[in-house]
């Protein structure tokens, strides 16, 4: 990083500012997240929005500026920053707050209203008053339009019901998001300090550095040689953009002087103004353009409505045929049997039976508990999508550092060339002892210090070292710390010191891909004669990764401050102290130094880039001072939330920066190499068994389940050499996979290769900027909470406590999802599909009077199952549910042929039979028998076996609910058996015990008095002919729930008994 005087000035004037620049705005993309916690002064200023949004940006000329220029115009400091009353009355007037884009609430009306099987529901409306007027005669039936009138509360009933929990839902995600705390670093009164970014005002001086967000509008007035933005939230386009502080485009959006909102800093650091915040910004501006966004279906909405449009377009069929058939068959050959209201109303059961209104209800319900169960465990999910995808993840690619680890990081081992020392040791024996330190500490302080990129947050400098805010990575922290306390005066260690008399002239920032971090230094010495300020040499300070650094080093320094060659014997004893410090799970720095005198490095007369060139053409011949070892302890939850995740099927890598023997000994302890043996590339491309999978299909391409587990370990250079065919083995030989020593694009090389092969979903965590490629490319990003800004934007999940432990629960919660939905469908089509069109079809086809009349079907659809099914979505997780094999998202679909086999030709050909035979079993007992009731048609009238019509009609009231009652208390039985895929019902029962679910037993009693009301209700028995029926036919039905309960139960018992059974394979 350069540290030039303010006020170069910028190449281009200021004159031709007034002009109306010609700007394209070719975005093509455009996600974003905005802050929705509006007050009134917010919607105030969005009404006072310039009308257009587009020839705002044409104005913008703050670019052509030069830095004098911007602080005059904004009144402003480069040192000072703004003073705080400039800052409390800049407040009152904005907030850097983006208003989001305007809603159209009349297409999500339409949607609520129309959508689903709503549309069945308007359609079953329509035909039920046409069935009332005109075709009811001059005396239309009461009961027709009864039926119409709860078709339009179920209707407007079920529309509420979406828009609220479609409004619950998105509260709920809204107050997740409030938990991400967006923080700024500004200059203000002249001290650097933190601050949450919507305090941001007009003229602030902003500083920025690897990772973060662009909180607001900035001109920059000073950067960094390699300072680099990610624009694609901006322009779709994913290359990096350099910053720079003089303008090189007359457009707003082209120049790279400008870092705007919600953009990204992936490399280096800067400094800028603000010009322009909240709705003011270019962001905000086009926000205010672009509309209301495109609403996208999840998977399991993709499947559900699939399943809706099939379910939809066979009732209609069905409906179609049963007019079809009494228009050209039943009318004509048997004209007293039915009018044409009363078909109808008859066939309106196809409509109505073949609707799951449960379903959908249930899909919009499961939003909102699962992102209720996911904020209590403060885990940020940003749509539903990530949660169905995360029950599919068969591969977790972890990071290692602030992921798997505490990410607090502290100096523990310090060695020189013949001496090494521990912190603890040294800090008690030279601090406070007589002993005089050794002469090496002083230069490893120096580096240590002033080659840092971490810095302290100035509100905590009075504090303690340890209870300081620390702006910057957890390694370059723990130096810092370690720095700032370390005082040796016998040797003249001193921090303030230092820092007085020594001046920053450049600055190379680490990155993934050199590790190391390269300082300039010149030391300000006093002339003693004059006083006056004398410059010194310049000194190249370096720290990074030992094995990186060591070929540039040609000497050393030992304990007591001499310098000696660096040759094979100092690089060995040095690399055996690498690799047992490795070995214990720490990292290791490598301090080097080199005097740059005689060359001549002058920021302000040399251009950035080249001075950067140059430091890279010197760095050679360096001295290495010591090494340093840092230890990052694993999170005490992460070994088991790693033998949970594997337990589930799912295979865990760790991808990682880190040094091998450092990554391998971490895996070790938290579980992720459990492998005694661990195989090389060489000893991979050895491996018969891993040579089976060369070139098989991409499907089959992972470990089966009677291989032995194997452990793999790969360093970045092996990656940059792996064949296709060599990916084939690593994919589908190894259960245990360490990659050690990856770059950005290695990392996202790993991720692609892995999705390529063995139907494989990737799950990748990380929290720096380097992780952000590989999370964007995975089929579930994972981001810490404590991460960078960048890795939370690319992320589709957030760990706002940095818990890995929420890991395991979120894939437990994404099975849960699919597992209840699949459950729901389960329980409602059997009785509320199957039962209830057997008994339109022995209408139509076997000219039986209905055995359930269409207010009951209705009824029955909207009322009882939704009730019953909505329980379901409350179930919690089944015990075997995190040992089952992952899902595999390409393959396994919400239905398959097995779940319509439970359905038809198990549960359904149980529930319809007995539901019969109590409208059979009545009628009989009334004198009726089968053959007397199947097959009437037209006969079914007054005097038919000596009944008049009255008796007839009240023998049908009283059937029809009996057939009501019987499928209501049969579905105890069907609840009771979908709870359990496997399990028996004795080690799961709802009432008590790890899988109670209270909702089951209240769904039950509510679905009963809902019976009670239908059949005892006055004004229902008057309007829809319900009536009372006999008390044995309230007993008779619960010993058929108890039947298909215990069938149910056999079947589960052979298929856990004999898992390679035909039951087995059929199983859902």
């Amino acid at each position: 990083m350069v540290f030039p005087k303010f006020g170069s000035k910028a190449p281009s004037s200021s004159s031709n500012t007034a002009k109306d620049y010609d700007i394209q705005i070719g975005y093509r993309t455009l996600s974003i997240h905005v802050n929705t916690l509006q007050d009134e002064k917010t919607r105030g200023a969005a009404a006072k929005r310039t009308a257009d949004p587009a020839s705002a940006i044409r104005q913008i000329d703050i670019h052509l500026k030069s830095p004098d220029e911007i602080f005059n115009r904004f009144s402003t400091s480069p040192s000072v920053g703004l003073e705080s009353e400039a800052v409390l009355r800049r407040s009152k007037t904005s907030k850097n707050v983006i208003s989001p884009p305007p809603t159209q609430y009349w297409k999500k009306a339409l949607n609520y209203v129309f959508g689903g099987f709503n549309f069945l529901m308007w359609i079953a409306f329509i035909v039920t008053i046409l069935s009332y007027q005109p075709l009811g005669g001059s005396d239309p039936a009461i009961f027709n339009l009864g039926v119409a009138v709860l078709l339009l509360l179920v209707i407007i009933v079920s529309s509420t019901f979406y828009a609220f929990v479609d409004w619950n839902a998105s509260r709920i995600m809204r107050g997740i998001k409030t938990l991400i705390a967006q923080e700024a670093t500004v200059v203000r009164d002249g001290k650097q300090q933190t601050i949450p970014a919507t305090d941001i005002v007009v003229g602030d001086l902003v500083h920025l550095s690897m990772g973060d967000r662009v909180p607001a509008d900035l001109r920059l007035v000073q950067v960094s040689s390699d300072l680099k933005f990610d624009r694609s939230l901006l322009t779709g386009e994913s290359d990096m953009i350099p910053g720079v502080v003089d303008s090189t485009s007359q457009n707003a959006l082209e120049t790279r002087n400008l870092a705007l909102t919600s953009t990204f800093v992936v490399q280096g650091t800067c400094t800028g103004v603000v010009f322009a915040v909240g709705d003011k910004s270019v962001m905000g501006r086009i926000v205010s353009m672009s509309g209301d966004s495109k609403f996208k279906l999840t998977t399991v909405q993709r499947e559900v409505w699939f399943f809706t449009k099939i379910i939809s377009g066979l009732a209609l069929s069905l409906f179609c045929i049963a007019i079809i058939v009494w228009g050209a068959w039943l009318r004509k050959s048997f004209p007293g049997f039915e009018t044409a209201s009363g078909a109808i109303i008859n066939s309106i059961g196809c409509l109505t039976a073949f609707v799951p209104q449960g379903l959908p209800v249930c899909v919009a319900l499961s939003l909102t508990i699962v992102a209720k169960r996911m904020a209590k465990r403060h885990v940020l999910v940003k749509n539903l999508a990530t949660i169905e995808t995360l029950g599919c993840m068969s591969v977790l690619c972890s990071d290692k550092t602030g992921t798997l680890t505490q990410g607090k990081m502290s100096v523990q081992n310090v060695a020189f060339l013949n001496r090494t020392y521990g912190v603890d040791d040294f800090t008690e024996k030279f601090e406070s002892g007589p002993a005089p330190a050794p002469a090496a500490f002083k230069p490893l302080h120096t580096i240590a210090r002033l080659c840092n990129g971490a810095k302290f947050d100035a509100k905590t400098e009075s504090l303690p070292v340890e209870d300081r805010i620390v702006k910057g990575d957890a390694t370059d922290t723990a130096v810092l710390r370690f720095s700032e306390s370390l005082s040796l005066p016998s040797i003249g260690v001193d921090t303030p010191a230092l820092l007085g008399s020594h001046e920053k002239i450049f600055e190379i920032p680490f990155n993934s891909r050199n590790k190391w971090m390269l300082t300039v230094i010149r030391e300000r010495k006093t002339s003693e004669s004059d006083e006056k300020t004398v410059e010194s040499d310049p000194w190249m300070l370096v720290k990074g990764a030992p094995d990186v650094l060591f070929p540039a080093c040609a000497t050393v320094i030992k304990a007591d401050g001499t310098v000696v060659p660096f040759d094979d014997a100092a690089q060995e004893s040095f690399s055996r102290i690498q690799a047992d410090w490795s070995s214990q799970g720490q990292r290791v720095l490598a301090l080097c130094r080199r005097s740059l005198e005689g060359i001549k490095v002058n920021p302000d007369e040399t251009n950035a880039n080249d001075l950067e060139e140059l430091m890279y053409s010197e760095m050679q011949e360096l001295t290495l001072v010591g090494l340093v070892g840092i230890r990052d302890p694993p999170r005490p939850d992460v070994p088991e939330a790693v033998r949970v995740i594997r337990r589930a099927g799912v295979r865990i890598f760790m991808v990682t920066g880190d040094f091998k023997l450092t990554a391998v000994a971490i895996a070790r302890q938290v579980s992720i190499v459990t492998q005694e043996r661990i195989d090389s590339l060489a000893d991979m491309r050895g491996s018969s068994s891993a040579k089976k999978y060369v070139d098989a299909p991409a499907e089959n391409i992972k470990p089966s389940d009677d291989d032995p587990m194997q452990a793999l370990v790969l360093t970045g250079d092996d990656i940059e050499t792996l064949t296709q065919q060599d990916w084939d083995m690593v994919v589908g030989n190894y259960t245990e996979i360490v990659f050690a020593r990856t770059t950005p694009e290695q990392k996202l090389k790993i991720v692609e290769e892995v999705k390529a092969r063995g139907d494989n979903t990737v799950a990748v965590t990380g929290d720096g900027v380097n992780d952000a490629p590989a999370l964007k490319a995975s089929d579930i990003g994972v981001a810490m909470g404590a991460g960078s800004d960048v890795a939370k934007e690319a992320a589709s999940m957030i760990l706002l406590n940095n818990d890995f432990a929420s890991i395991p629960v979120a894939i437990e919660m994404g099975r849960l999802v699919f597992d209840n939905l699949k459950k729901v469908i389960l329980y409602l089509m059997p009785a509320g599909t199957y039962t209830e069109f057997m008994a339109v079809f022995a209408n139509v086809f076997l000219g039986m009077q209905i055995a359930l009349s269409s207010y009951l079907q209705v009824c029955f659809s909207i009322t009882n199952d939704v009730v019953m099914s909505i329980s379901l979505m409350y179930e919690k997780p089944e015990a075997d549910l995190m040992l089952r094999k992952p899902r595999n998202a390409r393959t396994d679909r919400l239905t398959d042929w097995r779940f319509f086999f439970q359905i038809y030709l198990f549960m359904g050909l149980m529930m319809w039979p007995c539901a019969m035979s109590m409208w059979f079993l009545y009628m009989s007992q009334q004198g009726l028998r089968f053959h007397s009731v199947i097959l009437a048609y037209d006969k079914w009238a007054d005097g038919y076996h000596g009944f008049s019509i009255d008796q007839l009609t009240h023998f049908v009231s009283v059937g029809q609910c009996i057939y009501y009652v019987t499928i209501v208390f049969m579905q105890y039985g069907g609840l009771l058996s979908v709870r359990n895929r496997r399990v028996s019902i004795l080690n799961s029962n709802p009432l008590w015990g790890p899988r109670r679910n209270y909702a089951v037993p209240l769904g039950m009693i509510a679905t009963a008095l809902i019976a009670v009301v239908n059949l005892y209700g006055h004004g229902l028995q008057h309007v829809f002919a319900t009536a009372p029926i006999p008390g044995m036919f309230w007993g008779l039905p619960f010993t058929f729930a108890i039947g298909i309960l215990c069938m149910d139960e056999l079947r589960k018992l052979i298929v856990r008994t004999y898992p390679r059974s035909f039951v087995a394979k059929m199983a859902w």
